[in-house]
């Protein structure tokens, strides 16, 4: 690793945007950066493009896989656990195990950052594929034991992928300029896929092993395909001079706006695939049918996160992610509330997993253009952290509308009509970050045709 320290400057006083309007300006170079002079290593001229980043973002896709496949399928895992070991245990309360995991998942970014510039990247992300490892294997021994999930996935599991998550959005920004959008695509795209395939996965490992034994198998595979991933994931430049927190990013107008829509935006984001599987049972279909739509739900989110990568390239980053919240939002309102068929609730789950996944890419390559790769890092530190209310409690909120609306574990004495409370909150919820997001994006340039 080089030996180089990097000196990050504060934000400049002024931070109106300054256009600039060719058409070939990558998405780091948008004209709603204002960045002063940074380390030579950091400057856009010195990102490679590529070369060794290649495999950062391949092996930040892999180490993405795992994370997704126990936050993306939680909804199979507390599904098994509702119906089984803890039938006596409230849906919201064994929903709010997952949003715990998610809350730390994101809560800790600023010190996995930390950790990243005192003992480098590799090391962070190896302790944080140990640690989610450690966690799903131990609440194998919990399953019947509620303060134990909390403490195994919600803090354990959710610690460690709070140090490898934070990780993968901390590289690709250090190797890649012009084609920032498709790494970040490609790294996001991991976790897609790895939702999709575990989805089936762990369904039949449910059927075949029991939930205990599925805890511990996912938790030994993550172990053994993720640490290798960890061990290739490393600096181009080592991160010791940046800040541990720069509140002077906030005087950013455009910042502070993207900043309040992810962080209200997150509120809903994991409420379909933690309740599909529920749902689909309250229309009468099987546990593997649930499984399948949460599958077919993460498979059109890792097609989200993919091409919304390439389509901040192409559109602007801010364009897409405002396009992704609006399309979360409609489906949440228009689609969900009338999905009481297979039919519609299909079509619910393939829009409403494109802009799922899509928010996970566009989100730190809006961040990466917003500051450049200089100060990406800590940007994107205090955004990720910014998400831990909404990851917190955002699932259980709509829990504890689903249970005022008449809902219970018991899928066949529940309606669609008890669903309705907290599909219309997080369809509300996403259409105020949508808003947000609009006027972001109108503060930089109003003409609406333009790539920004």
């Amino acid at each position: 690793m080089a030996t180089s320290t990097i000196t990050l400057e504060s934000l400049a006083t002024s931070h109106e945007p300054t256009p600039r309007t060719q058409s070939g300006t990558s998405s780091t170079e948008l004209n709603i950066r204002s960045e002063p002079a940074v380390e030579p290593d950091f400057a856009t001229s010195a990102i490679p493009d590529g070369g060794y980043g290649w495999i950062v973002v391949l092996c930040g896709s892999i180490t993405t896989f795992w994370i997704n496949a126990l936050l993306n399928c939680w909804g199979v895992l507390q599904t098994a656990l509702l119906t089984s070991t803890m039938a006596n245990v409230p849906a919201s309360t064994v929903s709010f195990v997952g949003s715990l995991c998610l809350a730390c998942g994101v809560a800790f970014g600023l010190l996995a950052t930390r950790m990243a510039r005192s003992f480098g990247t590799r090391p962070t992300a190896m302790a944080g594929v140990t640690l989610i490892s450690a966690g799903l294997v131990s609440a194998g021994f919990c399953t019947t034991n509620i303060p134990g999930m909390f403490v195994s996935i919600g803090v354990i599991a959710g610690v460690g992928m709070s140090l490898v998550y934070t990780i993968t959005n901390l590289l690709p920004v250090q190797y890649f300029s012009g084609k920032i959008g498709l790494a970040n695509g490609l790294v996001k795209l991991g976790g897609g896929i790895g939702g999709c395939v575990m989805a089936v996965a762990l369904q039949a490992l449910v059927n075949r092993v029991g939930i205990a034994w599925t805890f511990r198998i996912q938790g030994l595979m993550t172990f053994a395909v993720g640490l290798p991933a960890a061990w290739f994931m490393k600096d181009r430049v080592p991160l010791r001079g940046t800040p541990f927190v720069d509140l002077s990013m906030f005087r950013n107008r455009t910042f502070t706006t993207i900043f309040a829509a992810a962080a209200i935006g997150t509120f809903t984001l994991f409420v379909p695939p933690f309740y599909l599987p529920l749902f689909a049972q309250t229309l009468g279909l099987s546990a593997s049918t649930g499984a399948a739509l949460v599958a077919a739900f993460n498979l059109c989110n890792a097609i989200g996160r993919f091409c919304s990568g390439p389509l901040c390239d192409r559109i602007g980053p801010i364009n897409t992610f405002l396009g992704t919240m609006a399309l979360n939002a409609f489906t949440m309102l228009a689609i969900w509330p009338i999905s009481n068929k297979m039919a519609p609730l299909v079509v619910f789950a393939i829009f409403n997993g494109l802009a799922n996944g899509s928010f996970f890419t566009t989100v730190p390559t809006v961040v990466a253009s917003i500051f450049g790769p200089g100060r990406a890092a800590v940007a994107m530190s205090m955004s990720i952290t910014g998400w831990t209310v909404g990851y917190l409690m955002g699932s259980p909120i709509a829990g504890y509308l689903l249970q005022a609306g008449g809902g219970n574990n018991d899928a066949s004495r529940t309606t669609v009509a008890a669903f309705r409370p907290a599909i219309f909150y997080s369809g509300g919820i996403s259409l105020l970050s949508t808003l947000l997001v609009c006027a972001a994006r109108l503060g930089v340039k109003r003409r609406p045709f333009q790539k920004v």
